[in-house]
């Protein structure tokens, strides 16, 4: 019996979604810790332990906005073969997304308005599973364009009914 072990995906994210993560995390985490300090001011009587815990907590969705897009940026791969496309991401566990061609039924691309500032898309792939699309995060925008184009040719070339 032979066991083929799944080699890392060898492509990166384009290295601008480390901007573009960043400023998504910083959209999103810097009015929660502005929230949580107008909370402390407004609704308590400011003791200084809970103005300390309110600081540590700002503190830690600064540095979550500024250190995890470049975490991410280093463990997130992606390739696509003839046979399959496949997916690793996660910090401190790794998941593994493998779809199969012969199991591939859609293939999207998407930009939203913050993407298209940094010229960024993501590829999804829609597959029979009951776990999900595949997602391919962050490509430049051509890039995308193009393995949205390769994967359709070769889900097309390849048998199967996709279920």
């Amino acid at each position: 019996m032979s066991t083929t072990r799944l080699r890392p995906p060898r492509n990166q994210a384009d290295p601008r979604a480390i901007t573009w993560w960043t400023v998504q995390g910083l959209i999103l985490l810097v009015p929660v810790a502005g929230a949580a300090a107008a909370a402390y001011w407004i609704f308590t009587d400011r003791p200084m332990w809970l103005g300390g815990v309110v600081a540590v907590f700002a503190a830690g969705c600064l540095a979550l906005a500024l250190v995890g897009p470049r975490a991410s940026y280093r463990v997130e791969r992606w390739e696509v073969t003839d046979q399959a496309v496949y997916t690793r991401k996660g910090w401190l566990t790794h998941t593994w997304r493998v779809a199969p061609m012969s199991r591939i039924q859609r293939v999207d691309t998407a930009r939203g308005p913050v993407q298209r500032l940094f010229g960024l898309a993501d590829v999804t792939v829609t597959t029979a599973s009951s776990a999900g699309a595949v997602k391919i995060e962050a490509l430049d925008h051509e890039v995308a364009a193009d393995l949205a184009e390769r994967l359709t040719a070769l889900t097309q070339a390849t048998p199967g009914d996709a279920t």
